[in-house]
């Protein structure tokens, strides 16, 4: 977050089980059109009692479009292909998110899958694996990648889409050194870490992993929700694991936005100290409202939803109403304004005790 906070980043929400540790950071902008948040977990290890595997996932809409993020770490070594595609099916299956009468993950808009995923590669012994990369000669290895085959024949995989794995295996170095593992087992090289994405009833892809291929991978929605990826590398300076880090940049187009606050304020005066300050605030009229509602204060450059300097109880009664937020015409910004003052609220400062 240090490092984040200074260019505009603040963190959403996070999830984490044991060692699979998942953080989401969105620009300030964004924020007020980042709604129905919501995070699961679902451990696989030890038959579902120990959460060394498994995944973690957050989602929410984005400008009203569904979103999800699921990192996963899944069961390890060549032989446990059949287990790896099992345990993701149990973790698409037990994380069932409480919104809109329930939604799976694969009911979203958009899913973002990554981690270590533990994939091998087939066939080929080590030194074949390894003379490959020394060559550059990837495009031989990926056609034994595990997952990419498994895309083809697993009916849990398909749709799930890939950048091209232009870079080398991740996975697995002896740790401090840039060298593939020189123990006794010598494990095989493998992309290991990998970020994938999938769109909803999306139209066919191309040919996405093709050598040739080297500009940006673009999918879509049949109704108009595009991902283009930028990027897709991994970082291999890196040396305090036996894995390489894998990073990957996306731009998603939008065909409409819903981009009207759920909640409106307006700061009533100038003050120079909190009890002082004093404002007011408006809802949409769909908003579900509690009386854990709260406002928060924060300074410039706040790093996440509890770094606040004061807060103060929203309450329930007399509260004015902004229009709905309504996407009427596709692919163009969405406008309104409210008209009516809203309850008036004054801070203090503390912390609630729920949020």
């Amino acid at each position: 977050m240090d490092t984040l906070s200074p260019r505009g980043y603040v963190l959403v929400t996070s999830e984490r089980m044991q060692g699979v540790l998942l953080l989401v950071f969105s620009r300030y902008s964004h924020l007020p059109f980042l709604r129905e948040i919501h995070t699961e977990s679902t451990r696989t290890g030890l038959g579902g009692y120990w959460g060394n595997k498994g995944g973690v996932s957050a989602r929410m809409t984005v400008f009203g479009h569904s979103v999800c993020f699921l990192n996963c770490h899944l069961p390890a070594h060549m032989q446990n292909l059949g287990q790896r595609v099992e345990d993701f099916e149990s973790i698409l299956q037990q994380q069932q998110f409480q919104c809109g009468g329930g939604m799976g993950v694969l009911d979203h808009d958009l899913v973002f899958w990554f981690g270590d995923l533990n994939f091998r590669i087939e066939d080929y012994d080590t030194h074949v694996v390894k003379s490959a990369i020394e060559s550059n000669r990837l495009s031989m290895l990926w056609e034994k990648d595990q997952l990419n085959m498994a895309k083809q024949s697993e009916p849990t995989l398909r749709g799930f889409e890939e950048g091209p794995l232009i870079f080398p295996p991740t996975y697995k170095f002896d740790v401090g050194t840039h060298t593939y593992d020189t123990s006794a087992k010598k494990r095989k090289p493998a992309w290991t870490d990998r970020i994938l994405w999938r769109l909803r009833a999306t139209c066919s892809p191309g040919p996405t992993h093709l050598p040739t291929v080297r500009r940006g991978l673009t999918s879509w929605l049949s109704h108009g929700l595009r991902v283009t990826q930028h990027t897709y590398r991994s970082h291999m300076g890196y040396t305090i694991s036996d894995h390489k880090p894998v990073s990957a940049t996306f731009t998603l187009q939008f065909p409409f936005k819903v981009d009207i606050p759920l909640v409106t304020l307006s700061v009533d005066k100038e003050w120079s100290k909190v009890s002082d300050a004093s404002v007011s605030f408006q809802v949409v009229s769909s908003f579900a409202r509690n009386s854990w509602d709260w406002i928060g204060l924060y300074k410039v450059g706040f790093r996440h939803a509890k770094d606040y300097v004061a807060y103060v109880w929203a309450r329930l009664e007399e509260s004015d109403h902004l229009p709905e937020p309504n996407p009427a015409t596709q692919g163009k910004r969405l406008e309104g304004e409210g008209t009516h003052p809203g309850q008036d609220a004054s801070l203090s400062q503390g912390t609630p005790s729920r949020t």
